[in-house]
């Protein structure tokens, strides 16, 4: 079934259900299909790349930056500027694909674009900005300063949740530092990724540019390990979970490339006795429910002073009584499908998990069924009270689970909240200036991101983005993280007539 928002983005049927998005890669026999979790219909399939045409996709990525690398920067970021502007043109048939193919609700769908036309604005003023530094040196007459060249093809590794927006915090900074990128986005959401390259494609079209700036290729963890494995691509940027980390950091390291993870969180919110209890309803529902719990920053645990504990408990169950669940394209609903069967099943695991290490259920679980939830996706967000340390909790479940934890002195709090192995996003709910700041301490948050009065999920791109401990350490998005994409190189100029030497050291001949 064709929808009219996959017209509007040029997505044509070459065969039912068929289409490709990149001209170097033509005749694989084989195909990777894409089901909407929405209604189970399929949206349509895209090619798999075999390694032959890998090979053809390399070759254009590097044919492509020896002439991208010459270009000033400022007018690359006037390409990433022109694709912001095609991305206005077509941010609803864009955030529809999202929301159809992801299954994150029509407001999330459309956000996300929006970050990703946020993501263009800034990489446009950063292309007049990729500053190195002057050095006094040491030796008469002598003159030092860095400066940062691009690196090559940058391969961009994708999760589902964020289709197309962690693809564009990497690619349009990449752009305008002077790489190319290889997009391997994921096999759940296909589409997405030929959406994009083809709003992209015609920017570059538009200004007789080579295609290989910007490349895709599809299909399953082997697909990636084409670039993780592969020397000619020297930084693979890779989004997802900590187990696929793990593997991609130690291919890449092996071959002594560079690696920027952005894996799992176990994210948590404090609420202290000052909280306002308006702002932690909002923070606390939005964060644990939002693209029904499978964002990397989704809430995962409520750390809750004892003396409001019973007051925020009662309120959020009030609140997940009136959450809507359904189709996402309707802008009524709040929460739309898990990804997939395999995450409904992983949901099912841990609530069993939970009630049999002893958790206790102040909103019930379960799977949606009847007229509208025909997909098997769509499950219930759901309450626990639990204790931190147990297994189930120490891990990140991609499900609408939010667990409930009592506390009664802020450093038992932030002891909680830093009691896990991940390290990615944190917040504390507070009115109180001495709280917020030892939150905000190197004795608080061990989180590569801690807010206050706000919830965990939603970060801005003007920030870094990424997260400490397994979270992986990378950073991606706004601030200095343009340095990534680049290599920093130091240089002396002598402009006297000897050649005195470092350190004092005499060498006369």
């Amino acid at each position: 079934m064709e929808k009219d928002f996959l017209r509007k983005l040029g997505l044509k049927a070459k065969n039912p259900g068929t289409w490709t998005g990149q001209n170097a890669l033509k005749g694989s026999a084989r195909s990777l299909q894409s089901h909407s979790p929405v209604d189970g219909v399929l949206v349509g399939s895209v090619t798999i790349t075999t390694a032959e045409q890998y090979e053809q996709v390399i070759a254009a990525a590097q044919e492509a930056f020896r002439y991208w690398r010459e270009v000033p920067a400022p007018k690359r970021g006037e390409i990433v500027r022109q694709f912001g502007d095609i991305l206005r043109q077509y941010k609803d048939p864009l955030g529809r694909l999202v929301s159809y193919e992801m299954g994150k609700s029509l407001q999330e769908g459309w956000g996300e674009v929006q970050e990703m036309i946020d993501i263009c604005d800034f990489a446009v003023g950063l292309s007049r900005q990729l500053y190195g530094l002057t050095m006094h040196s040491e030796r008469p007459r002598h003159r030092m300063y860095e400066q940062w060249h691009p690196l090559g093809p940058v391969g961009i590794i994708t999760a589902f949740n964020f289709p197309v927006a962690v693809w564009s915090w990497n690619a349009c900074i990449a752009w305008v530092c002077g790489d190319v990128c290889i997009w391997k986005p994921s096999e759940k959401t296909p589409l997405c990724s030929i959406a994009c390259q083809y709003l992209f494609q015609k920017v570059l079209r538009a200004n007789n540019l080579p295609e290989g700036i910007s490349c895709i290729i599809n299909g399953d963890y082997r697909v990636g390990e084409f670039m993780t494995k592969d020397h000619r691509v020297p930084l693979i940027s890779a989004t997802g979970s900590t187990r696929m980390g793990r593997i991609v950091g130690r291919t890449v390291a092996e071959r002594l490339g560079r690696s920027l993870l952005e894996l799992g969180g176990n994210n948590a919110i404090i609420v202290t006795p000052s909280a306002d209890l308006k702002v932690v309803l909002i923070g606390a529902v939005f964060g644990a429910v939002g693209t029904a719990g499978q964002r990397c920053t989704t809430t995962r645990r409520l750390i809750v002073h004892e003396s409001v504990y019973d007051t925020v408990k009662e309120t959020l169950a009030r609140a997940y009584a009136q959450l809507r669940i359904g189709n996402p394209l309707d802008p009524n609903n709040h929460v739309g499908p898990l990804i997939d069967r395999q995450a409904v099943e992983n949901y099912l695991n841990a609530l069993e998990e939970i009630k049999k290490a002893g958790g206790k259920m102040v909103v019930e679980g379960g799977v949606l069924t009847g007229p509208g939830y025909e997909s098997g996706c769509y499950v219930k967000p759901c309450i626990a009270e639990v204790e931190n340390h147990w297994d189930i909790v120490q891990r990140e479940t991609f499900a609408p689970i939010l667990y409930l934890i009592k506390y009664r002195t802020l450093e038992e709090a932030i002891a909680l909240q830093n009691g896990v192995p991940q390290g990615l996003s944190s917040a504390i709910m507070t009115n109180d200036l001495r709280e917020a700041e030892t939150f905000l301490s190197v004795a608080g948050s061990d989180c590569g991101i801690a807010n206050v009065n706000i919830g965990t999920s939603g970060a801005e791109i003007g920030g870094a983005f990424g997260g400490e401990k397994e979270t992986g350490g990378g950073r991606e998005s706004g601030s200095d993280a343009w340095k990534a994409y680049m290599r920093r190189q130091t240089n002396t100029i002598n402009y006297s007539d000897s050649v005195p030497l470092a350190q004092g050291i005499k060498f006369d001949l």
